[in-house]
C-alpha cells in the first residue's frame, strides 16, 4: 500500500515516513501544499496524510481539490487546531479522519489501518487465495499451513497481488503501489522480486498449483484457483 505524507515540518514528515515504512508501507513525503497536491493527482495513492497548515496551498484547499478531482482514497488530516469547529471544516472539506498534534505514532498507525479497512475501500486485514494466507496486521504468510518468511518488500508485493486476484498487474502498476519514488528501481526490479516470491510460495509446494502467473507482454497476476 502506498501512502503520501504532506507535512511542512520535515522532522515530523520524515518521522512518519520512517515509521510507516517500517510497517511495510511505501511512503512518499512532500513539504508544501502545491507539491503535495501535484503528487496526489499524479500518483495512485491508497491514502493521503495531510497537514492542515501548509505553505503554498492550505491543507483544507488541498483536500477539497483532491475530492473535486475524484480522488476516492481516504484522507487523514493532521492539525494543532483542536476545536470542534476546526475539525468540522476539515471533515466537510472531504477528510475521513482528523488527528490532533501532538500525537503518538501508535495512534496514527491505528488510524491509518482503520481507514484502509473501510468497506468502500474493500480493504481486508487477512487475505486468502487458494491455500495461501497473508495477515497484514501480524505480517504473517502461510501456505498449506506452513509459515513463509518474506522480506518487507516481498510482503508488500504479495499483498498487492493478493488484493487483486485474477487481475493482470503491469510493472508500472506494481511499482506505483509497492515502491516509493525514492527507491532505486531498475528495469528488472519487479521481475527479480516476482522471482523471489515464486521461490517461496510456489516452488516449495509442488503438490499445489502455482499461484503467480506471468502474462507475457502485460504483467503478472495471482490466480484465484481454489
Amino acid at each position: 500500500m502506498r501512502i503520501l505524507v504532506v507535512e511542512d515540518d520535515r522532522k515530523i514528515a520524515n518521522a512518519i515516513k520512517k515509521g510507516l515504512s517500517q510497517e511495510n508501507f511505501a511512503v512518499d513525503a512532500e513539504y508544501d501544499g502545491q507539491e503535495g497536491l501535484g503528487s496526489a493527482l499524479t500518483i495512485d495513492y491508497d491514502l493521503v496524510i495531510l497537514d492542515r497548515m501548509l505553505p503554498g496551498v492550505d491543507g483544507i484547499e488541498v483536500c477539497e481539490k483532491l475530492r473535486k478531482n475524484k480522488y476516492k482514497g481516504p484522507i487523514l488530516i493532521l492539525t494543532a487546531k483542536d476545536k470542534i469547529k476546526d475539525r468540522v471544516v476539515g471533515l466537510n472539506a472531504g477528510a475521513d479522519d482528523y488527528l490532533i498534534k501532538p500525537f503518538a505514532f501508535e495512534e496514527l498507525l491505528a488510524r491509518v489501518r482503520a481507514l484502509l479497512r473501510r468497506p468502500q475501500q474493500a480493504i481486508q486485514s487477512v487475505l486468502k487465495v487458494s491455500d495461501l494466507i497473508l495477515d497484514t496486521i501480524n505480517f504473517e504468510v502461510k501456505r498449506a499451513k506452513k509459515a513463509i518468511n518474506l522480506s518487507s518488500k516481498e510482503f508488500a508485493l504479495l499483498e498487492y497481488l493478493m488484493r487483486n486476484p485474477g487481475r493482470i498487474l503491469t510493472k508500472d502498476n506494481i511499482i506505483a503501489h509497492v515502491w516509493d519514488y525514492d527507491a532505486d528501481i531498475l528495469p528488472n526490479t519487479v521481475e527479480v522480486y516476482i522471482g523471489y516470491l515464486r521461490n517461496k510460495i510456489d516452488k516449495p509446494f509442488r503438490k499445489s498449483p502455482n499461484l503467480i502467473e506471468t502474462a507475457r507482454g502485460f504483467g503478472y497476476k495471482i490466480n484465484k484457483s481454489e
